[in-house]
């Protein structure tokens, strides 16, 4: 285990180049610039239409430092297949090979590929950046968007299904390593990647990127509403190593403090969120009481 990082120590080197496309305030421009710093020069990147396609731009003119391929939609994780068949025959085993894709990429249209890769056990990290939506085309619900939450396609009751849970099925992989990260604590997410370097096959990242203009709020508090996310214990940070569960970061302190924001104040941040009803708040604020009760139970 790395000692933690704390911004300090953090290095100075830069892979992604100042003046992206992102929107204002975005939280996945600051994701990407801290995991690649952790990811380090020795990296291959592959990325699918998304958000991130948008942030870095294409080639001769790319935001990005380090060599990146562009993709399909459903192919981030056969990609990186590829190329780790192409590293294997010219005997390169160094080198890291990184997909970064949004949750639509992930937790619906890749999904097929990103099973198949972590079944075979190919050795790659694999991001899902989580902005809880199609932000990049227009916001629409996607298989990650909360329940309640207002999109382009849920324009009246909100969507109806609860989000999907992609790291627990990543989980159920039996992988050597998944993480549940948030742009709101980047050196946490720091920190899980160079954890995960040095284990074998398929590494899943699931970080959480507060989205000015797909959640409605003004962009200066993104790292405010991201934090409120974990605060209130709606969106947990924890790493699982080769099947052992634990809490990171601001959740582990949450376990020392046994005391969580009401998620009131979470959902009342964001215009996405403008028809909850009362009694809906109050049923998610009973699932996140039940769901930490386990986890206090854990602990003692």
């Amino acid at each position: 285990m790395q000692a933690k990082t704390n911004i300090l120590n953090l290095p100075t080197q830069e892979f992604v180049h100042p003046g992206t496309r992102a929107c204002t305030g975005c939280g996945l421009a600051i994701a990407y610039r801290v995991g690649l710093k952790a990811l380090g020069k020795d990296t291959i990147l592959i990325v699918p239409p998304s958000c991130l396609t948008v942030l870095q731009g294409l080639f001769p003119v790319a935001s990005t430092k380090l060599p990146c391929l562009n993709v399909t939609f459903a192919s981030s994780a056969a990609a990186a297949t590829g190329i780790l068949a192409a590293l294997k025959t010219l005997g390169n085993d160094h080198t890291t090979v990184a997909a970064w894709a949004g949750d639509g990429g992930t937790s619906d249209i890749g999904l097929q590929a990103l099973s198949g890769a972590a079944e075979r056990g190919d050795n790659f990290i694999y991001f899902c950046y989580d902005n809880e939506g199609y932000m990049n085309t227009g916001v629409q619900r996607s298989g990650t968007t909360p329940i309640g939450a207002v999109t382009a396609n849920t324009p009246f009751k909100g969507k109806l299904q609860q989000k999907k849970d992609v790291p627990a099925i990543m989980a159920a992989h039996h992988l050597s390593y998944v993480a549940a990260c948030s742009a709101a604590y980047p050196l946490d997410l720091y920190d899980k990647i160079k954890n995960c370097l040095h284990l074998p096959g398929t590494k899943y990242f699931h970080i959480h990127i507060p989205c000015p203009p797909g959640w409605g709020y003004d962009p200066r508090y993104g790292i405010k509403i991201g934090r409120l996310a974990v605060e209130t214990g709606y969106y947990d940070l924890y790493e699982i190593v080769n099947g052992e569960f634990r809490l990171t970061a601001a959740s582990e302190k949450l376990m020392e403090k046994r005391k969580l924001i009401p998620v009131r104040e979470y959902f009342r941040s964001q215009s996405r969120f403008k028809i909850l009803t009362d009694a809906q708040i109050d049923d998610i604020q009973k699932q996140i009481d039940d769901k930490w009760a386990g986890y206090y139970g854990k602990d003692e």
